[in-house]
């Protein structure tokens, strides 16, 4: 399927995908170093957050196809082409880490693919979208 017909998801969406992704990794992170360790003023550990959550977003894309907050808010993460199959982890792991320098809300193409997206060949795409690929096979 030529990228223009997939329709991709809102950034609307997206952005509470977003939100719910880092509301985890900041729990994650405090569960680890404490509330008064990541509240600290100067503390390293609230930085470390930031590298939860391009770890737990690029994994489990790789793995399931969306992060924790892509597939709450029933989103997902597939090939570009509409084929789906396995993603590269190299790939993921450099989109993400573009979504956490905040490239993608400042580069995208009028199809709602952000540069992130561009770069790793992948498109977000609603649930109802995914299951209709897989079902197309």
């Amino acid at each position: 399927m030529p990228e223009t017909e997939l329709p991709t998801a809102s950034w609307g969406r997206r952005i509470v995908a977003l939100i719910v992704d880092w509301t985890v990794s900041t729990l994650v992170v405090v569960a680890f170093v404490g509330l008064d360790e990541y509240s600290e003023p100067g503390s390293v550990a609230s930085a470390y957050t930031l590298g939860v959550y391009v770890l737990e977003s690029a994994l489990l894309t790789w793995l399931v196809g969306g992060s924790f907050g892509k597939l709450v808010t029933g989103l997902r993460v597939v090939p570009v082409d509409g084929r789906i199959r396995p993603m590269n982890p190299l790939k993921l792991l450099l989109r993400q880490v573009m979504v956490a320098l905040v490239i993608p809300p400042l580069v995208f193409r009028p199809n709602g693919r952000g540069l992130h997206d561009m770069v790793a060949d992948t498109a977000t795409v609603t649930n109802e979208t995914f299951r209709s690929l897989v079902a197309a096979g």
